[in-house]
């Protein structure tokens, strides 16, 4: 079990001069730590641009510096090689890409500009353009993994069916907090213990990547409603599971604000897809 991994996700040094931020290097050391706590082995690919310009060049698009017979050929060699790793260990879960980058973008390239047209375009940089095979995440989908499962867990049938997504998104290499499992779950609480249950959920939200809610009843629990919005109004991607076959509306599964403030499937199963997970 591995991925691709670009290269300068392992060594931004290799990236052009002046263009990483500490948001970049965060975003990498979040995508190498789920690969590590996964133990997802990390194959890293060569580096084309470091290869044909050298590490101290400047930013350039793929045509102003790059479109020449000598890198075609060079990708070719490159692309040999991976070919060679992949025919070896099998196929990889994906790539793992850098958005914007000529050579290893995915799904926006600085490809430059043809007459009026943009000089950032869709698609895949000019060498993982060459792999249409093997499914690419950016970065940025890749570094997302931590989950709060936001659910009712007043029943050991609400319990069993939060136990079944968790197992579902882990095998997906999804880390996942689970309130139940943190001492929300019973009726034996005092106020002390209220106090100390909801800061740590606090804590865990404003920490987390992604918050996954279950919204099935005549209304969403309260408890998950309040979470949801939390998520939201901090930015956090919000996915809402409804397998009840009841309306809200004509046009509504559920409340309008809960609907509107995330992405509702209507089954577990439909989660990894919309989640983006790295195994397809």
């Amino acid at each position: 079990m591995y991925v691709l991994m670009c290269p300068c996700i392992t060594d931004p040094s290799l990236r052009a001069k002046g263009i990483t931020r500490e948001a970049d290097l965060d975003l990498f050391n979040r995508a190498r730590a789920r690969c590590e706590l996964f133990e997802i082995d990390v194959v890293t690919l060569p580096c084309p641009e470091t290869l044909y310009l050298g590490r101290d060049r400047s930013p350039g698009t793929f045509l102003e510096r790059l479109n020449t017979p000598g890198f075609f050929e060079l990708l070719g060699d490159l692309e040999a090689e991976v070919r060679e790793v992949v025919r070896s260990r099998g196929p990889p879960l994906c790539i793992v890409g850098v958005n914007s980058s000529p050579a290893c973008g995915s799904t926006t390239t600085h490809y430059g500009s043809v007459e009026s047209s943009p000089s950032k375009r869709s698609g895949r940089g000019v060498f993982l353009d060459r792999f249409p095979d093997i499914r690419v995440l950016d970065v940025l989908e890749f570094a997302r993994y931590k989950v709060y499962l936001a659910a009712p867990l007043f029943s050991e049938a609400e319990k069993m069916f939060n136990r079944k997504i968790s197992d579902l998104l882990t095998s997906h290499f999804f880390q996942v907090y689970l309130p139940q499992d943190v001492g929300d779950d019973n009726h034996y609480r005092d106020v002390e213990e209220h106090s100390r249950i909801f800061k740590n959920h606090v804590h865990v939200l404003d920490s987390t990547d992604l918050l996954v809610a279950v919204i099935d009843g005549a209304d969403a629990d309260s408890g998950t409603s309040w979470e949801m919005g939390y998520a939201y109004r901090r930015g956090i991607p919000v996915y809402a599971v409804r397998t009840d076959f009841r309306m809200a509306g004509h046009h509504e599964l559920v409340n309008l604000m809960l609907e509107q403030s995330s992405t509702v499937v209507r089954s577990p199963s439909d989660l990894p897809d919309v989640m983006n997970s790295p195994r397809s």
